[in-house]
Parts: C-alpha cells; structure tokens; sequence
C-alpha cells in the first residue's frame, strides 16, 4: 500500500476540523495507533483499522487510502 493515504488521512480529518483524538475515539481506536499511523510508523495498518477510520470520517475506504 503507498504511503500516500496517511497525507489523506491527515487531510481528511484536519476538513472536519478534529483531532486526533477526537478521531481516535470517533473510529474506536487507540490515540496511540492514530498518532502512529499518522506519522508513518506503522507502516501497514489493519484493514479493519483503517476501515473504522473511513467510517468515522464518513468517507469511503477508497477515498482514505487514495494516492
């Protein structure tokens, strides 16, 4: 998988004006997990992972992992 998702990722949330945190705990994940996932070092993440992510940004999987 490119690594262009994660400049997604951040764009993504950053539109909806959240944190981090707030995304971590809207997704249902760790605020450590995003944190890392977010500046690459976790260089693979879980699909499940990162589908809570898209779906608590109400985003596509595509659209998040897009390049």
């Amino acid at each position: 998988m490119s690594s262009g998702y994660l400049k997604n990722l951040k764009k993504l949330r950053q539109q909806k004006g959240w944190s981090q945190e707030k995304l971590a705990h809207e997704a249902g994940i760790s605020y450590q997990t995003l944190i890392k996932i977010e500046r690459g070092y976790i260089k693979n993440p879980k699909l499940e992972t990162l589908i809570k992510i898209a779906k608590a940004l109400k985003v596509s999987l595509e659209d998040l992992i897009k390049t």
